[in-house]
């Protein structure tokens, strides 16, 4: 069973900057893969940004080059670094972990970007 608790959403302006945090419950290195999706109303949730256990990262189209995803093993927590915002990266941002099978989600985060 992996927990995860998201943090650092809130309300920005149109070109400012946010960072999100999620915090497991288990060593994060233990963990298959890690990652943030996020959610709009009537749409599918998408993928912002994956890392797996081997380092391998994944950004979704419409952020690349905005948002940076890392962790701190020491802390157990995966963080989704977002520069650069726009009105469409208004969202509920959730946290992700795949391990051992199975999937893992966070209560999510709400981002709002006003232009």
């Amino acid at each position: 069973q992996v927990q995860l608790v998201e943090s650092g959403g809130g309300s920005v302006q149109a070109g400012e900057s946010l960072r999100l945090s999620c915090t497991a419950s288990i060593n994060i290195f233990r963990i298959n893969r890690m990652g943030w999706y996020r959610q709009t109303p009537g749409k599918q949730r998408e993928l912002v940004a994956a890392v797996t256990s081997d380092g391998g990262i994944i950004y979704g189209d419409s952020v690349k080059g905005r948002v940076t995803i890392s962790s701190d093993t020491a802390k157990n927590t995966l963080y989704l670094q977002m520069n650069s915002l726009k009105a469409e990266d208004t969202a509920v941002y959730y946290c992700n972990a795949v391990n051992i099978g199975r999937d893992y989600w966070g209560q999510g985060t709400q981002v709002t970007v006003s232009s």
